[in-house]
């Protein structure tokens, strides 16, 4: 070994020095960059020579490589980790929301607007020929339908704001699809297939990542070329530089529109894959507009549509103090399905109620201006079988069916209006009481009911009740309070359509449901946000820059490259020596 091959090492060791220098200084640099991996510069010495028979000596330093110090494994259970966190907070947010929305327990709620509702109708009963208990029950009514209405507005405005962030999130969601696979290409290209690893752009796709796993819980696959492949509930989005894109579809219901209907998360591709995404923030949002929100929406119209049946089926019995003369029912029929049996599956305008007729009857009772009253029966068939004995529709009754029974009692006359509305009416000295609707017939089609429409979206006192509450049915004659009476017990009396719970048990469930969801999201949210805060405790540490680190590595590198140049200075010495003894 030379005095040439003693300048050789001293220069390895300036040029590993101020490689290691360098590093240094970008990570000293980056100490409060988001999303920055530390770099660490890895040394090794050169191969020794060999020389002689044993004599092996070295040739100085290299530079192996520079790393990120990162931990796949840790990095993966932290993008899951914020994945579920995200989910938890929307989750937790949107249950909040409702829980105010109900307020229930604070006596302006749905439980209690339903208290007064009956208390009334109850002290109606108590007093059955008072004027001013009748408009108080009109009054109760009218505010009931009011808060039924106002509230699933309430929900409905709550569900478009999940459909606004959902939007704003697919869109992001798009937005950083694309770029990853942009930096895939780049980063590709960068390090042409080599070990060596481009840092700042892969912290630049890994902070991407990072926040798409908060937007969806994904998995992330590593390929040798250096992209990475992106994949959520085994459907690929990214693959290496090519993204498949995300975007929403909104599927309308037909016959109820698209404010009504379903959104899909899917690919933009040809293909339109659906993409199942189950945490982050897309997927609780999603979960919450399906499930948290619309099943409240589906509970209140459930509530609303048995509050409305069950208080019109009993409405329909009774002589109102204000005679009734004529009357239009509130419900419209289409004129093909005037013709058609009321349990058809063909009759869309029946079969898209949510409470039926059934086979059954109903007493109609006409009175002359000297109380004497005539009354008789009209039965309903639809047991869904012919003459013949076989299934069918064709013998079974139809709302035309009604309107020529009735039409063929005396001193009665009954029409379908040109809106295909039942119309009854009576001869001047007569009106006209019905009592006994074991059908449900005239609850449906809106005759002498007490409330109209179908659901909370419609839910409505019947005008000429709410104009004239002498036409609210208390019983059937003067002092008598069947009818309220029997209305009033509806607060308690089990409803089959419910599950078999009342009408007040039935809301009750399902505000407790929306509480117990809360209280347990909550907690969930608390938990999960201090397992991410851990996990990111953990990459800090791991993969953070420390300045004191930092601080020591820089005097070390600045005394190996100082010791460095003093070795090469004093090999030049030396060779300048030698040189002038020649």
């Amino acid at each position: 070994m030379g005095l040439t091959s003693s300048l050789l090492i001293g220069r390895t060791a300036l040029n590993a020095s101020q490689v290691a220098l360098q590093v240094t200084g970008n990570n000293i640099s980056n100490v409060g960059t988001e999303g920055y991996h530390r770099q660490r510069v890895e040394l090794s010495p050169v191969r020794g020579l060999h020389e002689g028979s044993n004599l092996f000596y070295g040739q100085g330093v290299g530079v192996d490589r520079i790393t990120r110090v990162i931990d796949p494994a840790l990095a993966g259970r932290l993008r899951s980790s914020i994945s579920q966190e995200q989910g938890a907070s929307v989750e937790r947010g949107v249950l909040d929301t409702i829980e105010a929305l109900t307020n229930e327990l604070t006596g302006t709620d749905l439980s209690s607007q339903l208290s007064k509702f009956f208390n009334a109708w109850s002290e109606l009963a108590n007093n059955p020929s008072s004027s001013v208990t009748r408009a108080a029950v009109a009054e109760e009514g009218s505010a009931l339908a009011s808060y039924v209405s106002n509230l699933r507005r309430d929900f409905l405005q709550q569900r478009q704001q999940l459909e606004d962030q959902l939007a704003f999130s697919v869109v992001r969601a798009d937005e950083l699809v694309d770029d990853i696979a942009q930096l895939n290409s780049a980063i590709s290209q960068a390090e042409a297939g080599g070990e060596a690893q481009d840092g700042n752009l892969r912290d630049q796709r890994d902070l991407l990542v990072d926040e798409l796993a908060g937007l969806i819980d994904i998995t992330v696959i590593e390929q040798p070329s250096g992209s990475v492949d992106i994949l959520v509930d085994s459907q690929p989005i990214v693959l290496g530089n090519k993204s498949k894109g995300l975007k929403l579809d909104r599927r309308s219901i037909p016959g109820v529109g698209s404010a009504e209907g379903t959104i899909e998360f899917r690919v933009k591709t040809d293909e339109g894959d659906y993409v199942r995404a189950s945490d982050g923030r897309i997927g609780k949002l999603l979960d919450a507009r399906d499930n948290s929100v619309q099943g409240l929406i589906d509970d209140l119209d459930d509530l609303s549509s048995q509050l409305i049946f069950q208080v019109n089926k009993l409405h329909t019995s009774g002589r109102p103090t204000a005679k009734l003369t004529d009357t239009t029912g509130w419900q419209f029929v289409e004129t093909a399905d005037q013709a058609r049996a009321f349990n058809d599956p063909a009759n869309e305008t029946f079969a898209a109620l949510p409470f039926q007729v059934n086979n059954g009857s109903f007493r109609v009772i006409i009175t002359d201006a000297n109380g004497n009253q005539y009354e008789q029966n009209i039965f309903v068939d639809l047991d869904g079988v012919q003459a013949d004995g076989t299934p069918g529709f064709a013998d079974d009754t139809t709302m035309a069916d009604i309107q020529l029974a009735l039409d063929g009692i005396a001193n009665l006359h009954a029409e379908i209006t040109p809106g295909g509305q039942l119309r009854v009416y009576t001869d001047a000295g007569y009106d006209v009481s019905f009592g006994d609707d074991s059908s449900g017939v005239l609850a449906v089609l809106g005759i002498n009911t007490f409330f109209q429409g179908t659901t909370g979206q419609d839910m409505a006192m019947r005008a000429e009740v709410a104009n004239d509450p002498e036409l609210i049915s208390v019983g059937f004659g003067p002092g008598e309070n069947t009818t309220a009476l029997a209305i009033a017990q509806l607060r308690e009396a089990k409803v089959d359509a419910l599950g078999g719970r009342s009408l007040t048990e039935q809301w009750a469930a399902a505000v407790e449901g929306t509480s117990v969801r809360a209280s347990a999201a909550a907690s969930r949210h608390e938990s999960l946000a201090t397992v991410r805060s851990s996990l990111e405790a953990q990459r800090a540490a791991l993969s953070g820059v420390s300045l004191d680190e930092e601080s020591i590595n820089l005097i070390t590198y600045q005394q190996q490259y100082a010791g460095a140049a003093r070795f090469i200075s004093v090999v030049d010495e030396l060779t300048q020596l030698l040189i002038s003894l020649v």
